[in-house]
């Protein structure tokens, strides 16, 4: 008998007895069969010896910048079967280095959106990226790795920070999709992932260094001039081309990266497709500070006009005013007051006063960017009847940032140990920066124009880029 033919089931709580004739034609209930929640794949790896089961062959491991520092740099390590985790010798003595971006120039999105939803929403960024990178290692002697700034990962999170509820998954999701990449490519590469604003962090030469310390490569050992560095971050302005306009690149940090490692730069269009370069430009351009051999008298034509004084600085952070202390003022016999150092404003005033009790001529090494903060100062030397002079650093706002972030990275160039400066820093002296003038109560002021002070070896490390 059909079972449309049955009568609906009277509601939930009661059942209708069934008559004899009835349970002997009619089906017992169908029961929908459980699918499984473990694949048969798992299964089947579960009860598959360990000495039988596939190897991991991507290996990852952490790195810090230092020994007090926690871990910023994320390095992948991937060797195809039967090769060891670590770089096989051959690789080893592979002198012409292929280095790649990661997003937008191997990879993209598959979803077409700007970052990616999830560790699969990703495809090359061109169908030809995986047989020419394979080209370069197998067929060209080329060795292949990947530089890539991943700022949105935090691998050791400060547990009383606030941070965004997905982002305890970005880490093994980001991991889970450079597995995928790398086992597609199937050849020995390293990736390196910096995750932090440090010396890892292009275009700083952080990652560089240790890759050259992973495989066992001194700077005379790489073949500078048949290596290069693709990337999609190159300060390309914007442009019409074949009716559509190519927009400006985000920044030029990739460029400036392959100009600090001292190797040729190309975008993925002009690598991958062969297309022509397109315009670029810098926002900084070291080019416009090149070395120059010191003679000795480079002190912006400041002598020491008084007995006793005080010379006021007046310019940003970075802006070189405490160099110019110690190569020109310091040998005059100025002492020097630094708020930096003395951590207060009061402090300085107080450390002032007593030098000048004491008979020296006083240097006040401090922004001193308004009026107001100037006027104090003034009135300080006008108490203890000396003349104030006032010298004006003009150098330029993104050149201070570069300056900043040299010394602060460079334990060489850093003698007093100065930390990083946030932009708040720069920003905070423009808003407040009032151009100083003689009816202030100066005596004199002298304009200092930036210039490099400094040996050729110190002029090798500023003359990178550090933003």
């Amino acid at each position: 008998m059909s079972s449309k033919s049955d009568p609906l089931p009277p509601s939930a709580g009661t059942k209708r007895p069934a008559s004899e004739s009835q349970r002997a034609i009619s089906p017992p209930p169908l029961k929908r069969k459980a699918q499984p929640s473990i694949s048969k794949g798992a299964v089947a790896d579960f009860f598959t010896p360990t000495s039988q089961k596939a190897k991991e062959r991507t290996t990852w491991t952490e790195r810090s910048p230092d020994d007090d520092s926690p871990a910023t740099l994320l390095v992948a390590k991937y060797a195809p079967e039967g090769v060891g985790s670590g770089p096989p010798e051959t690789a080893r003595k592979r002198s012409k280095i292929a280095a790649f971006d990661l997003d937008s120039t191997l990879i993209t999105t598959a979803s077409g959106k700007r970052h990616a939803d999830d560790p699969a929403d990703w495809k090359w960024w061109h169908h030809c990226v995986p047989g020419r990178l394979q080209q370069l290692y197998n067929e060209e002697g080329y060795q292949v790795v990947i530089f890539t700034n991943q700022g949105g990962l935090v691998l050791h999170p400060d547990p009383k920070a606030k941070a965004p509820k997905n982002s305890k998954n970005r880490v093994p999701a980001f991991k889970q999709k450079c597995n995928a990449v790398l086992s597609q490519l199937g050849i020995p590469i390293t990736l390196y992932a910096a995750t932090g604003q440090d010396i890892y962090r292009k275009p700083r030469p952080g990652m560089w260094t240790e890759m050259k310390d992973d495989y066992d490569l001194a700077e005379s050992d790489i073949d500078h001039e048949n290596s290069v560095f693709v990337g999609d971050a190159g300060g390309r302005i914007a442009e019409l081309k074949a009716g559509n306009t190519a927009p400006k690149d985000f920044s030029c940090s990739d460029r400036n990266f392959a100009h600090n490692i001292g190797i040729k730069f190309q975008t993925p269009e002009e690598f991958f497709l062969g297309e022509q370069p397109r315009e670029f430009a810098r926002d900084f351009d070291l080019a416009n500070f090149p070395f120059v051999e010191q003679d000795g008298e480079d002190s912006a034509g400041l002598t020491k006009a008084n007995d006793k004084d005080i010379v006021l600085f007046v310019g940003p952070p970075g802006a070189g005013k405490s160099t110019f202390y110690w190569k020109y003022l310091k040998p005059l016999g100025y002492e020097r007051v630094n708020q930096d150092i003395l951590k207060s404003k009061d402090k300085c005033f107080k450390a002032a006063a007593d030098l000048l009790h004491a008979g020296d001529s006083v240097v006040v090494d401090n922004t001193n960017a308004d009026t107001e903060t100037r006027s104090q100062w003034v009135a300080l030397a006008h108490k203890h009847k000396v003349p104030i002079r006032c010298l004006w650093f003009k150098t330029p706002l993104q050149l201070c940032e570069h300056n900043a972030a040299v010394r602060s990275m460079n334990k060489q160039l850093n003698p007093e140990s100065r930390q990083g400066l946030p932009k708040l820093a720069f920003t905070g002296f423009a808003s407040r920066f009032k151009e100083p003038r003689i009816e202030e109560g100066f005596q004199d002021i002298v304009p200092v124009e930036f210039k490099f002070r400094g040996t050729k070896e110190e002029y090798d490390i500023w003359g990178r880029y550090w933003l």
